[in-house]
């Protein structure tokens, strides 16, 4: 028989359209349907070099690249395009790039879908990403996405204070302008040094909360809380894995920006990829747990 991939659209209806059930179901939802506590592992190093060649696997398998090309990088790029024509709000383009890393790992969940079907052996193509939308937890994953969302909203609103009490108030007349500020004055150095002081601590936030709940949401019907303090809880048993695995996507991303954007199409899935593996490595699967 053939197998037809259905309209994306048409899930997200099936997945919301029993209206008061669906936004019942949602709501128990955020409690989760398991019983007991998840069990959690030690990681070092070695799972984070693991956990990036499966990744890479993944990609090349399911050539993710395609989804970023056609979906993510329309959306970035016609916000990238308004600020630059927008010289009022430049001295936020730099933070709006940098802060839509914290947006990456709800972002990423129709990836691990993907490589949780990939993992079992179940044939994989494009369109089963989509099919995170029918999963039963689809409302937490939605909540915490919003939480990732207000976080970086915030992050924009302390940008914008930062630039106000160095370079600012004033709005810079041209790129150029901007970076020769920002680069060669005292209070350029200023807002460089304590813009990216509070946004580690913004990364360091979102990376501890998300490191593996929306992976865990994902597989597996916990409850938004119960994914939370897992992650939690990972970051606090393994802060220098978590550290290292979050300086991994810091360096990625970076080098992905400073090819103009063009190596986001492979970092972003890649890191997405990764990111499933490394969380069956800090979780212990269902059915081993005792």
């Amino acid at each position: 028989m053939v197998q037809t991939i259905g309209n994306p659209l048409s899930w997200i209806a099936q997945a919301f359209g029993g209206s008061a059930q669906g936004i019942s179901t949602g709501v128990q939802e955020l409690g989760g349907a398991e019983d007991g506590q998840v069990q959690i592992r030690d990681i070092d190093l070695s799972h984070l070099k693991e956990a990036l060649s499966k990744g890479r696997a993944d990609f090349l398998a399911l050539r993710t690249d395609v989804i970023f090309i056609v979906v993510i990088y329309p959306i970035v790029g016609l916000m990238l395009t308004w600020f630059a024509l927008n010289n009022q709000v430049l001295y936020l383009l730099f933070p709006l790039v940098s802060g839509f890393a914290l947006l990456g790992p709800v972002t990423a969940v129709g990836l691990y879908e993907m490589s949780r079907r990939r993992e079992q052996g179940v044939k994989t193509g494009w369109g089963d990403g989509f099919r995170v939308v029918t999963s039963p937890s689809i409302f937490p994953i939605l909540v915490l996405g919003g939480f990732l969302a207000a976080i970086f909203f915030v992050w924009m609103i302390c940008a914008h204070f930062i630039y106000g009490l160095t370079l600012g108030p004033g709005t810079p007349d041209s790129i150029s302008g901007f970076l020769q500020d920002a680069l060669t004055t005292f209070p350029g150095w200023m807002m460089i040094l304590v813009g990216s002081g509070v946004g580690f601590v913004f990364a360091a936030v979102v990376l501890a909360i998300s490191f593996v709940s929306f992976p865990l949401l994902v597989d597996r019907s916990v409850g938004l809380p119960v994914a939370v303090v897992t992650s939690l809880n990972i970051a606090k048993r393994n802060p220098k894995t978590v550290a290292a695995w979050g300086a991994i996507v810091v360096a990625l991303l970076s080098i992905g920006v400073m090819t103009l954007f063009v190596g986001l199409i492979f970092v972003l899935p890649i890191l997405g990829h990764a990111t499933w593996h490394l969380y069956r490595q800090a979780v212990v699967p269902l059915s081993d747990a005792s």
